[in-house]
């Protein structure tokens, strides 16, 4: 029986792809911190498991509901058919059951922070569970993967705060440059077949070779905001340069190996590079915020 239950757990685990949290979570960990270096209190450990489980409930909401949506185009997909709905490895009962949970868990918790983050749930499950459908009307669909990205640190800088500052906007639109510009690296592997099913992307619209230089623009983007970040944060010094400039690197780092005729090593540049960048860059954010 308990073998069967942490079986099912699993597939729902590997549904959400739990290890893509990566990418977002170290981000919502620096604005946590920063709000708190800001003049907003002490650690408070309550608040911060409030904010984990807030980041957790909202991407498996937004994951568990994109899966239900893409469950036909993802049947059709080689690359994504043994994902677990088309292969059946979960009910789409099951699925949409664990969104409305996750969803309303999100909510709960959104409540028991503070006003502001519960007025603000809301709107943003419709940011994370409708970038679902841009992929059918629009090619810019890769920012409002950039957009549900880019609202975590803003959102843990208001649980702390109740409202917003200058950093913690400038690390959202960061977040947003930098997810939407590795989603339209990442569409490189569906290209073909999403313009045969009549689905919208950059490399769709434009092609392999604009699609690369429109993904390095958008990163290139990110350098001067991660400068201003550190201009108008009194409390950075060395340790975030040197965090920011590794991050910096492995941005450039994934442009040198995936390249108009060779895709070949697009996911080391998606989850490796990207992964690795979030990590090494919140780790140094929030060292030199105590240090």
């Amino acid at each position: 029986m308990a073998a069967r239950y942490i079986e099912k757990v699993a597939k729902f685990f590997s549904l959400v792809r739990f290890s893509h949290t990566l990418f977002a979570l170290p981000f919502a960990l620096i604005g946590f911190f920063l709000a708190i270096s800001q003049g907003a209190g002490e650690f408070s450990f309550r608040l911060f498991v409030l904010i984990l489980l807030a980041m957790v409930f909202a991407r498996n909401s937004a994951m568990g509901f994109n899966r239900l949506v893409d469950k036909k185009v993802d049947a059709k997909n080689p690359r994504t058919a043994t994902r677990e709905l088309p292969a059946s490895k979960l009910t789409s009962r099951s699925v949409v059951l664990f969104v409305l949970i996750n969803a309303a868990l999100f909510v709960i918790v959104a409540g028991m922070i503070n006003n502001t983050t519960l007025f603000l749930s809301v709107p943003a499950l419709v940011v994370l569970l409708g970038y679902s459908y841009l992929k059918r009307f629009t090619a810019l669909s890769h920012y409002g993967v950039g957009l549900a990205l880019g609202i975590a640190p803003s959102a843990a800088y208001i649980s702390v705060t109740g409202n917003l500052s200058t950093p913690a906007m400038l690390l959202s639109v960061i977040v947003f440059l930098w997810s939407g510009s590795f989603d339209i690296l990442y569409s490189l592997s569906d290209e073909e077949f999403d313009r045969k099913e009549g689905l919208h992307s950059i490399p769709v619209l434009l092609g392999r070779r604009a699609s690369l230089v429109i993904s390095a623009a958008g990163h290139l983007l990110v350098l001067p905001l991660l400068l201003q970040l550190y201009k108008v944060t009194p409390c950075f010094g060395p340790i975030y340069i040197t965090g920011a400039s590794i991050f910096s690197l492995l941005l450039v780092y994934q442009h040198t190996i995936v390249k108009a005729g060779d895709i070949s090593r697009l996911n080391e540049a998606f989850f490796t590079s990207n992964g690795v960048a979030s990590v090494i860059f919140a780790i140094f954010t929030v060292a030199d915020i105590y240090i």
